[in-house]
């Protein structure tokens, strides 16, 4: 069955937006694994605009404590500063379960693209390699359109992200056909390459159960933005409890 694992950058937006440690990140992740979820998603960005380097230790500890995945997603390319020491020596400090490397910018919104393999790779593979050497497993942030995708397996990344905008909007026009079939064919390129698959990026309860019906073996969803704006509604345990309902479903339809 596939993997969810909650992004709680979303829980510390909040709380930076007022200061102090209301809502408290640690106790929103603690009800996310009591509700059942898998693991945990943290993108610590340099300019420490949502979980700051304090989060990624402090949630370190929660999901050992809990013997779950801790994915800690970031720009391994962005230098450190005052407050944030870099993504690999975050990761060489905490080794999380899985680190998921992605190209966004200082001043980029959210991650919305992935690797360019023929500008980045050799950038990468020494990087890759480090983490590897921390024990943690190495994915990759790519398109689903990216025709190099098995380049990921070369370079000794375990996973490729799969960036699933483009097929959240294809969902929301009422036609996700076309964008659903290049999903799967991405899918069985990178397994065919010898990766595992992972997805993430606007997917909700709304549109994942059909995703994961059709494009093949998803490993993990990670999922933060619409499972917290959800939760403002319907509360976090009764969230997570939707999606995993989500997940179950799609392996009914895949049935």
């Amino acid at each position: 069955m596939t993997a969810l694992s909650v992004n709680v950058n979303k829980i510390a937006v909040l709380r930076n937006s007022r200061g102090g440690n209301d809502p408290d990140v640690v106790r929103a992740a603690m009800t996310c694994l009591r509700a059942g979820a898998h693991g945990i998603t943290v993108h610590p960005r340099p300019d420490q605009r949502h979980i700051r380097a304090q989060d990624v230790y402090a949630l370190s500890e929660l999901t050992r404590q809990h013997g779950v995945e801790f994915n800690i997603e970031g720009n391994p390319f962005a230098p450190p500063r005052d407050g944030y020491p870099g993504l690999l020596p975050l990761c060489e400090q905490t080794r999380p379960a899985q680190v998921t490397l992605v190209p966004d910018s200082d001043g980029q919104l959210t991650s919305d693209h992935g690797f360019d393999f023929g500008r980045d790779a050799e950038r990468l593979r020494p990087l890759i390699a480090e983490l590897k050497a921390m024990g943690c497993r190495v994915s990759l942030f790519v398109d689903a359109d990216n025709p190099q995708i098995g380049q990921a397996a070369v370079l000794g990344a375990d996973r490729v992200e799969l960036y699933t905008g483009p097929y959240a909007e294809a969902f929301l026009q009422g036609d996700a056909s076309q964008s659903l079939a290049l999903f799967a064919d991405a899918a069985r390129r990178a397994q065919a390459a010898g990766l595992g698959v992972n997805a993430g990026h606007d997917l909700s309860q709304a549109n994942l159960a059909r995703f994961l019906s059709e494009v093949p073996a998803v490993l993990e969803v990670s999922i933060g933005h619409a499972l917290i704006s959800e939760a403002l509604y319907d509360g976090l345990e009764a969230t997570v409890a939707g999606y995993l309902g989500a997940i179950a479903q799609a392996g009914m339809l895949d049935a």
